[in-house]
């Protein structure tokens, strides 16, 4: 059965990352649960010492941060709650600092923002120093650095962290712990019951998802699966389950039968065998504009692995410069590709519909003769 066969699968893996949800970390009352970090910590270590390359992507900061402050509720404005990040973060990292050592681990500290894996040369950076903390037996424990995020440059929860940990890195699985023992939906009675593998997410599944986060986090069932499919399209394979029970992790790595599991792509196809600036490209970007193209340079995208040409393109919406990204959407509205822009939107509304001759005979010799080259293009797999 493809269901065993692909938990059977799980022992093979050699790079992990493991998320950790506020709801797991925090207790009830807002105080960080130090008796769970302990257990999780032991039962990471364990799977570290079978020789295995762990990342720990950790929510918690603002949490820990509250707790010192002496703030019973969690703040709605953005400042304080930096501060609280600022605060707690610290605090959270000592005491994962404290109870690694105590298992001969040692750890090291990486704060992102999706501003830092969006530009590309601060991308390869967090990459490499990832690496080499898992080259030299370091367990990194990354989080999203809070102080300084706001909304234009934040992952949204660290579900979203975590998938795009997972893929910075080519890890092959991602296990994201929660308090629930894996996505629920209804049997044909209207019972729910955990379902033990999903081989693709549909609207259906994602209306299927219940839970919204709690006041110490943001995401929910909704986002671990969005988050999931992400990476699993990418040739990840993703477990969701409960991060409350005892040695679970090395239960998920074993085949167990517990969590979700959505395995990951087979490399085939515009998928999981993307280059490396593919990924960055297809999933590290937030597009700054949008281009409407006719039914030639659709086909020519998606049938034919050519280069955007500016004589395809009919709308330009946004205003974005050279080398941001930008979606390509068709005449009827529907998605087509993404890729990053060698003109702004201000020369593309000049020269959408152009014959590139035309546009070098304006330009001169040296404009680019694609408005996005196959090579910096991402079409749906």
């Amino acid at each position: 059965m493809p269901h065993l066969t692909a938990r059977k699968n799980l022992a093979a893996s050699r790079r992990i990352v493991v998320k950790i949800g506020s709801r797991v970390l925090v207790q009830r009352n807002g105080r960080p649960d130090t008796r769970r970090m302990a257990a999780l910590v032991q039962d990471i270590a364990a799977v570290r010492r079978e020789g295995r390359d762990v990342i720990v992507v950790s929510s918690g900061a603002i949490a820990c941060g509250l707790q010192a402050l002496g703030m019973k509720n969690k703040p709605d404005d953005l400042p304080t709650l930096q501060m609280a990040a600022a605060v707690g973060q610290s605090r959270l990292m000592a005491t994962y600092d404290r109870l690694f050592a105590r298992q001969k681990c040692r750890i090291g500290q990486v704060l992102l923002t999706h501003d830092d894996l969006e530009h590309r040369r601060r991308h390869l950076n967090a990459r490499n120093t990832m690496l080499k903390l898992l080259e030299h037996g370091v367990i990194p424990v990354v989080n999203e650095n809070d102080v300084v995020s706001v909304d234009e440059i934040k992952f949204g929860d660290n579900d979203a962290l975590a998938s795009r940990s997972a893929m910075l890195v080519e890890a092959d699985l991602l296990v994201l712990l929660t308090t629930v023992n894996g996505f629920h939906a209804a049997d044909a009675r209207g019972r729910r019951r955990r379902v033990k593998f999903l081989t693709d997410l549909t609207t259906d599944t994602l209306a299927q998802a219940t839970g919204k986060g709690s006041v110490f986090s943001t995401g929910g069932m909704a986002s671990k699966l969005t988050s999931a499919a992400e990476a699993a399209r990418m040739g990840t394979a993703v477990v969701i389950a409960n991060g409350r029970q005892n040695g679970i992790l090395r239960r998920v790595v074993a085949g167990g039968d517990v969590g979700t599991l959505m395995p990951g792509t087979p490399p085939t196809g515009n998928g999981p065998n993307l280059s490396h600036r593919r990924r960055w490209v297809a999933f590290f970007h937030h597009p700054q504009g949008r281009l409407v193209v006719d039914d030639g340079a659709r086909d020519a995208l998606l049938k034919h692995g050519k280069s955007l040409l500016p004589v395809g393109i009919r709308e330009v919406t946004g205003d974005f410069v050279p080398g941001d990204l930008v979606e390509i959407l068709d005449l009827a509205g529907q998605h087509v590709a993404q890729g990053l822009s060698d003109y702004s939107s201000a020369e593309l509304r000049l020269l959408k519909g152009l014959q590139t001759a035309k546009i070098r005979e304006l330009l001169g010799n040296e404009a680019p003769g694609e408005v996005i080259h196959r090579d910096n293009l991402v079409v749906p797999p």
